[in-house]
């Protein structure tokens, strides 16, 4: 019965790497079809209609809270003017310095990568960041790489990541937190040294396309709104001190940020409007994000019941390395299978044996975080399936494929750190 599991995944996989079905939609067919092979009945106790579909679509409720406070902040910030002033002020900076204007903008796109992820993410600080880096000369590819590597460097302190680790490895969160402390060295020193070294490696390139992409961003709506005042631009720091310093809970720490933003920036008798128009901007964002963590909540509701368990322990446990050098070895010579929503994708399939490991006691919780954690730095810079990757090649004026092979060996190293970290932590 384990076999036919992982036909049954493998077949999953393929169906989304060759986009049959969408990723949402095929994690939701796998899930059913698991419980169906477990033997699972069709209602009651761990059952496919019940337990698979009715107790897993709303596992991660506050995981999908939590992304779309994190969507209206970002929307916030991007009405506001706030993330454009913060490049702006850095390319004025910067002047006609390349690399302290893409160091500066890696800074910026450390700061939003805290708040939101994503295409949103990208955006904001892209939008402004990238005509700016290849007016001054920074290649195209590194332009692009710049902003992603600077969002990767900022996911460790993503208060939704936090939660959705939280919540699919029922893990508290300062155990979480504890971990991403950890892997933020190995990201940003990583994406220091991208800039630094492409930068290096590459020269200055003043390309042509520059002049068509820096006054399209200069006419832009941030532009004509003018800067945000200056305290309104720590509005990305005030979640990220309430839950890392103050320990405040996720959910009241995003919502400080954006009574924060609006209170800053906004006079009294807009501020109805405001908020109304950015808190539904919010949920168009939060739309796709949201409806892969129900089909991620149903996966892991199916490959948690006891019949999968049984089925899968054995030959999880018999591939799975135990020794801790092994443990780094394996997982680091895996990392590509996380791209193309490969099977290590957390947001995928990944997100189910993730639930494997842990249900069948192969590697405890905190294991897995690591490597989930882990892996998650690498689709985020690197897939060139993933939202924001695609969005800031095509902007930039390259292909995801471009971008990919120039930065997957930096987050290949992150992911080497993380799993470093966490064999000599929970091994």
């Amino acid at each position: 019965m384990g076999v036919v599991i992982l036909l049954v995944m493998a077949a999953g996989v393929a169906a989304m790497l060759t986009r049959k079905l969408p990723t949402a939609f095929a994690l939701v067919v796998l899930a059913v079809v698991i419980a169906l092979v477990a033997g699972a009945p069709l209602t009651g106790k761990n059952s496919v209609l019940d337990t698979v579909l009715q107790e897993g679509a709303p596992a991660l409720a506050a995981t999908m809270i939590a992304i779309l406070l994190g969507s209206w902040l970002g929307k916030l910030l991007d009405e506001t003017g706030i993330a454009g002033t913060l490049v702006r002020k850095i390319v004025e900076f910067g002047g006609d310095r390349p690399v302290v204007v893409a160091l500066g903008v890696l800074a910026v796109s450390t700061l939003v990568g805290t708040v939101t992820g994503s295409a949103p993410a990208a955006m904001l600080a892209g939008i402004i960041g990238i005509p700016a880096m290849i007016a001054v000369g920074i290649p195209k590819v590194t332009a692009a790489g710049t902003i992603l590597m600077g969002i990767a460097a900022g996911m460790p302190f993503e208060l939704p990541v936090w939660q959705f680790f939280s919540t699919a490895l029922e893990l508290p969160i300062p155990t979480v937190r504890g971990f991403m402390i950890k892997l933020f060295p190995f990201a940003l020193a990583a994406a220091v040294l991208f800039v630094l070294v492409e930068s290096r490696r590459r020269g200055v390139e003043h390309a042509w396309s520059a002049k068509s992409l820096a006054p399209k961003a200069r006419s832009g709506r941030r532009a004509r709104l003018g800067d945000a005042p200056w305290y309104a631009l720590l509005t990305p720091v005030v979640p990220l001190v309430l839950a890392l310093g103050l320990e405040v809970a996720i959910i009241p720490s995003l919502l400080a940020g954006v009574l924060y933003c609006l209170v800053t920036t906004t006079r009294p008798r807009e501020m109805n409007k405001r908020l109304l128009r950015t808190l539904y901007g919010g949920f168009e964002v939060a739309a796709a994000p949201i409806t892969l963590f129900i089909a991620i909540g149903i996966l892991l509701a199916a490959v948690k019941l006891p019949g999968a368990i049984e089925a899968l322990e054995p030959l999880v446990k018999a591939v799975s390395p135990q020794n801790a050098v092994l443990f780094v070895l394996v997982f680091t010579v895996l990392v590509p299978l996380c791209l193309y929503r490969g099977p290590l994708n957390v947001f995928g399939l990944g997100a189910g044996i993730a639930g494997v490991l842990i249900a069948a006691g192969i590697y405890p919780a905190t294991a897995v975080l690591g490597l989930a954690t882990s892996y998650n730095q690498v689709f985020g810079v690197a897939d060139p399936t993933s939202t924001q990757t695609v969005w800031s090649a095509q902007y930039a004026g390259v292909s995801p494929q471009q971008v990919m092979v120039r930065t997957l060996p930096y987050v290949w190293a992150v992911a080497l750190g993380g799993f470093c970290v966490t064999a000599a932590t929970y091994l």
